[in-house]
């Protein structure tokens, strides 16, 4: 009983050192650094300044307006994501000819890295040889070409229209799955009652694929909050960052400015206001009768 220990000691002692090595020093180290003045070019001038990283981000306008985008950038991308991904889940669940090319070109972005998603639409979003412009000026819908990214009154709308389209695929798979695994007698026994097809999804489907949906919008609300290569590859955080968010400001603080103190501050608060929603919407998801018919 003493060697197996030692030998399951042993072999999970490499995952643990690169636990240890690569995820908990890095986090510890970058906790620390929000309360230090870190600037790359200016290594000799490491000192504690306790909350001072802190003060200047919430007196930054730069930092307010990130932190505002934020918000408007999770809720209507993960909103629209998931309506959108729940609509074609339900679509695909359906056999039709041709389903499973339909299902390729569905999945599709989520094999696409968020980066290189942010260049396509660059590209189709383009004032002057962009796809969109000359697709809107076509139907005549417009008149003159809009400057989606280099207007502040677009170019947020813009990059959470490249969002969007990219996460749909993450809830068409995974709702899409869910709805697979329920049961054939459950609806054949609301039929039976006289359930509609509405009433059906509401009493049957809705509360079966209730966990995976708040498994798959906690996920995906992080995910969104925490990634800034979309507005990288479109916007830059530009114009004039009015579209930057937490997530891609950290990131111009550090490649630009190589300053870690306040890039770290602003990752510190980021994971203060994760933690806290993910507390919140579990609390407000709770039930206990979740599959209970």
């Amino acid at each position: 009983m003493g060697k197996q220990k030692t030998f399951i000691v042993f072999s999970l002692l490499p995952a643990l050192l690169l636990l240890l090595v690569f995820t908990f020093y890095p986090f510890f180290r970058g906790v620390v650094m929000a309360f230090q003045n870190y600037v790359l070019f200016d290594l000799t001038n490491v000192r504690f300044i306790g909350f001072e990283n802190f003060r200047n981000a919430f007196n930054d306008a730069r930092f307010l307006r990130a932190l505002e985008n934020s918000a408007y950038w999770v809720f209507i991308s993960l909103t629209l994501q998931f309506l959108i991904g729940l609509g074609l889940a339900l679509l695909l669940r359906k056999m039709f000819r041709g389903r499973g090319v339909y299902q390729g070109f569905v999945f599709y972005s989520w094999a696409l890295s968020g980066f290189l998603i942010g260049l396509i639409w660059k590209w189709m979003f383009n004032s002057q040889i962009g796809v969109i412009n000359d697709l809107l000026m076509r139907l005549g819908i417009i008149q003159e070409r809009i400057g989606f990214l280099s207007d502040p009154q677009w170019a947020m709308v813009s990059v959470i229209v490249a969002n969007v389209w990219y996460g749909i695929a993450f809830f068409a798979i995974m709702l899409l799955a869910a709805l697979q695994s329920v049961p054939a007698e459950l609806y054949e026994a609301a039929e039976i009652d006289g359930a509609g097809a509405l009433r059906r999804f509401f009493n049957v489907t809705l509360p079966y694929i209730f966990p995976t949906i708040v498994a798959t919008t906690l996920l995906r609300a992080i995910w969104i909050f925490n990634d800034p290569t979309i507005i990288y590859g479109l916007t830059n955080g530009g114009p004039a960052g009015t579209t930057h968010i937490l997530a891609s400001l950290m990131l111009e603080k550090i490649i630009s400015g190589g300053d870690y103190g306040s890039a770290s501050a602003i990752g510190v608060i980021m994971i203060v206001i994760l933690v806290m929603y993910t507390l919140f919407y579990m609390m407000v998801t709770r039930s206990d009768k979740v599959g209970d018919f």
